[in-house]
């Protein structure tokens, strides 16, 4: 056994196997260095990781990793990047794939590791805290440090960036199974127009292919992107049905701003597109290790040829509008082409600024991770500039091959120009916002009231009553008729009608010259007011607590279940609500973020285990009795129900659906609850399953003796005077009767009736 493997064996026995949890913090926590230790048995690794590279398969070598001490064997590694790989380099960055062999192995719920070597880069500190800039703005990676050793050989300090992946699909969007678009091009071409979503490839969507890379599932995705792009391009009025145009505003904002050239707005690259369960493509970004100019080439206007480091201190964020573009870049002319986008973006580029760069925040938090990372950079002998131009690019430039811009010498002079530029200046105030009235119910009216100076032409509310819902944009004037008192005394207001319970709203305000959101992060920030459901409108509708094969759940168990039933004319988001079977502790589970359509069920699996796929609850129904409470965070009870034994052909339902009082009746799982014509002879006993197939099922709610007949529907019988005494479930084959009609007549405790019982195999 080599030496490597006596290293692997001892570590599992010290940590154990990735499945073994110990306590530790976020794997990508910013305030700490993470330590990962790869394991190959081949001691030239390093070569064959090289000619993995140079084919350009996508190969893996396998290998095992320790990440923090905790072992994770049978991983797929290769290096990753463009210019920041080379054979001749002992630090080249890394892709890591926890899951290679093991499907269910990950690391807190990562499964693929991705370590840049901080190459061009002195200062250490671009990538992390450009990742941290862009966090508040718009969905972004996580990202901080972590000292990777091969073999316990320490390779050096490298940025440990999430990767765009399911799981951060579903963070941010609800979902992972829609269009997944990586933009960056198989071959860049510093002439050519590589991801930039112009439709000069035509119409054969297989010359699309070397642009653009499909990372979801289907080949329908194709056909997604490129609607989107005949769109853009030749519709571009209609654009925000296709496109989160705020976010790509933000986008183009934050790149401008911080001067990322190696994106979009340089050769059109280095980002994502997926599409949201309303079909808008939303853009994110990826790959900031050369903001704060260290990437100084492009092919965009002005400065096609590249451009220095007093030029990038002035680039004009209007230049593809205000100039020239040499390659087609439609997702910033087409969109900035409409004055209020434009004043909009100036907008975000301003809170970007005046939050980030004028307070000096910025250089604040770069000063942290250069303190926290300096250790480990002098300790790293693969870095490729000295300790020396470490700490001092913070301030002032490195020349290398490139001369790399001291970040704040560079910031502080674009802010000071950006601040200059046309619609930075003059935009309108917004202050004092409130609603009224100041308690509501779900489907109530309300009115937002705000006051606006600074000469205002457009004033607009944007609302929607969940985060899966797309905002709706309605005006707001200063008439005196939208409780917004007199005319002409700059409160402005409107109304919405029938709200949801929760309600989320921006407010934008615009003049001749610039624009201004409130709140300023918005769209991706916003105000919320929450209002109560009124008893009747949110029931719980039915549950089952003794499932044996009425249905099934997404993995195929037949789990305990809990439907609701929205009442009203509204969509009903869950957030905030809770779950519970026990009146002592109300708020046991707490839903996720989900949203209920006007006159719609949702289904809840009640079988204590969170972890499969599907809305299951960390309890379980009982099914000798209990109770379930649906509830708020304060407390206050929307529906309860308290319920005896159940059975497993029988269900607790309301009846009529979703506003009367439960009653024992046949399970009808995320469908209307129906109990006359499903078989129910009385409240004391009912038939199920009708129409029947193999077997009939008979519950008896008494204890008095039962007399059973069955008979076709011309009197003959089938089943003749059975008695039935001390039982609650009675089970008939049916399998020998023909396919028909037929009548149950039951007789107990001096009474009797009659039902229709089909039969149909």
């Amino acid at each position: 056994m080599n030496s490597v493997f006596n290293i692997s064996l001892i570590i599992t026995v010290l940590f154990g196997t990735g499945k073994n949890l110990i306590a530790q913090t976020d794997f990508y926590d910013s305030a700490t260095i993470q330590e990962i230790r790869l394991y190959f048995t081949q001691s030239n690794w390093d070569e064959i990781l090289d000619s993995l590279y140079i084919e350009g398969d996508g190969a893996r070598l396998g290998g095992d990793v320790a990440i923090n001490n905790t072992l994770y064997n049978d991983v797929g590694v290769r290096y990753k990047g463009f210019s920041s790989f080379s054979t001749d380099r002992a630090k080249n960055p890394f892709n890591i794939e926890l899951d290679y062999v093991y499907k269910d192995q990950s690391h807190q719920g990562y499964t693929k590791i991705k370590l840049s070597n901080v190459i061009q880069d002195p200062s250490f500190v671009r990538e992390v805290l450009s990742y941290e800039i862009a966090r508040k703005y718009m969905p972004a990676s996580k990202a901080n440090y972590a000292n990777v050793y091969v073999n316990d050989v320490l390779i050096g300090l490298y940025t440990n960036v999430a990767s765009v992946e399911n799981d951060f699909l579903t963070t941010h969007f609800g979902s992972d199974d829609n269009t997944f678009i990586k933009c960056n091009p198989e071959n860049l071409e510093l002439t050519g127009e590589n991801s930039n979503l112009s439709d000069s490839p035509g119409a054969d969507i297989t010359n699309y292919y070397p642009l653009y890379k499909l990372k979801s599932d289907g080949y329908e995705g194709w056909g997604d992107l490129y609607e989107f792009i005949e769109v853009l391009n030749n519709s571009p009025q209609n654009i925000a049905s296709y496109l989160n145009v705020d976010r790509t505003l933000w986008m183009h904002a934050f790149n401008y701003s911080l001067i990322n050239f190696d994106s979009y707005i340089g050769y059109a690259q280095n980002y994502y597109l997926y599409q949201d369960n309303n079909g808008r493509f939303n853009p994110i970004i990826w790959d900031l290790n050369m903001s704060f100019a260290s990437y100084r080439l492009t092919d965009a206007s002005d400065y096609w040829s590249g451009f220095s480091i007093a030029q990038a201190k002035i680039i004009d964020p209007l230049q593809h509008v205000n100039s020239v573009s040499v390659q087609p870049r439609p997702l910033i002319r087409n969109i900035l082409a409409d004055d209020t986008y434009k004043k909009m973006y100036i907008a975000h580029i301003r809170t970007i600024i005046e939050e980030n760069i004028v307070n000096q925040e910025y250089a604040a938090r770069a000063q942290y991770y250069q303190s926290l990372i300096d250790s480990s950079v002098m300790l790293d002998t693969n870095k490729f500039y000295t300790y020396a131009d470490f700490i001092q690019n913070i301030d002032t430039t490195v020349s290398d091959l490139i001369e790399y811009p001291g970040i704040i010498d560079l910031m502080d002079g674009r802010a000071a120009y950006l601040s200059s530029c046309p619609g930075y200046q003059g935009a309108p105030d917004i202050t004092n916002i409130d609603s009224y009235p100041s308690n509501t119910f779900a489907g109530d009216t309300i009115w937002i009231r705000v006051n606006v100076t600074g000469s205002p032409t457009n004033v607009m509310l944007a609302y929607r009553f969940s985060d899966s819902e797309l905002f709706q944009f309605i005006s707001m004037v200063d008439d005196g008729t939208q409780n917004d008192g007199a005319a002409g005394d700059s409160i402005y207001g409107a109304s919405i009608t029938n709200i949801g319970n929760m309600l989320q709203y921006y407010i934008y305000a615009e003049n001749d010259s610039s624009g201004r959101f409130s709140p300023e992060r918005a769209a991706y920030e916003f105000y919320e007011i929450e209002s109560k459901v009124r008893n009747t409108e949110l029931a719980l509708n039915e549950i089952m607590a003794n499932n044996s094969f009425t249905v099934s759940d997404q993995n195929g168990e037949s789990d305990n279940w809990i439907e609701l039933f929205n009442n009203t004319l509204y969509s009903i988001p869950l957030t905030g609500m809770y779950l519970s079977n026990e009146g002592g502790d109300m708020d046991k589970w707490t839903f996720p973020d989900a949203v209920i359509a006007p006159g719609a069920y949702f289904m809840i699996w009640a079988d204590g285990d969170t972890l499969q796929t599907g809305v299951h609850t960390n309890f379980e129904l009982s099914v000798s009795g209990g109770e379930l409470w649906l509830s708020y965070t304060d407390g206050t009870v929307i529906d309860s129900v308290f319920y005896e034994q159940q059975h497993n052909v029988s269900t607790k339902g309301r009846y009529p659906n979703g506003t009367g009082n439960f009653v024992e009746m046949p399970p009808t799982f995320s469908k209307e609850n129906s109990v006359l014509n499903d078989g129910l002879l009385s409240d004391e006993v009912f038939i199920y399953p009708n129409p029947a197939n193999e077997e009939l099922n008979i519950r008896i709610n008494h204890s008095h003796p039962l007399t059973l007949n069955i008979a076709t529907i011309d009197g003959k019988p089938v089943i003749s005077e059975r008695v039935v005494e001390g039982t609650k479930i009675l089970s008939v084959s049916t399998l020998e009767f023909a396919e028909g009609i037929y009548l149950v007549h039951v007789t107990y405790n001096d009474k009797s009736s009659t039902s229709k019982l089909m039969i149909n195999h």
